[in-house]
């Protein structure tokens, strides 16, 4: 498989209100890295897998909602934890959206996508799935 990857990052506020979180229950920052990976068979009659600009593009109308927000405070998530992986999935969900609707200038060979979140230097979590 083929794939081209972009980067974006993100800073919130969360907390993880439950006692397996330790001292993340109360209200904390993080900064994540975010990198959104798109897979193909093939490349195309250019050699792209996916336009990186319009890749590029697409991340960051994904995470726009969330820059600089209180993710307790989004009503989308009320009742849920929002730890490194829950977000993975939600942006993985959006993501796949974009490509669905043809955003990325694939011409629908994307196959398979994969959403990381760095948590830090030496924290990561992933969500990958076919689309």
């Amino acid at each position: 498989m083929f794939a081209v990857e972009v980067r974006d990052h993100i800073m919130i506020g969360h907390s993880l209100p439950s006692p397996v979180f330790g001292p993340a229950q109360g209200l904390h920052g993080a900064t994540f890295t975010v990198d959104a990976a798109f897979f193909t068979q093939d490349i195309d009659d250019h050699g792209l897998v996916v336009d990186i600009g319009l890749a590029t593009e697409a991340l960051a109308e994904t995470l726009a909602p969330l820059r600089y927000k209180n993710l307790d405070e989004v009503p989308e998530f009320a009742g849920k934890f929002t730890t490194t992986e829950f977000l993975c999935g939600h942006i993985f969900a959006a993501m796949a959206e974009r490509v669905r609707a043809g955003k990325l200038g694939d011409g629908g060979r994307v196959r398979k996508l994969r959403i990381t979140l760095h948590e830090s230097h030496v924290a990561r979590a992933w969500y990958e799935a076919e689309i």
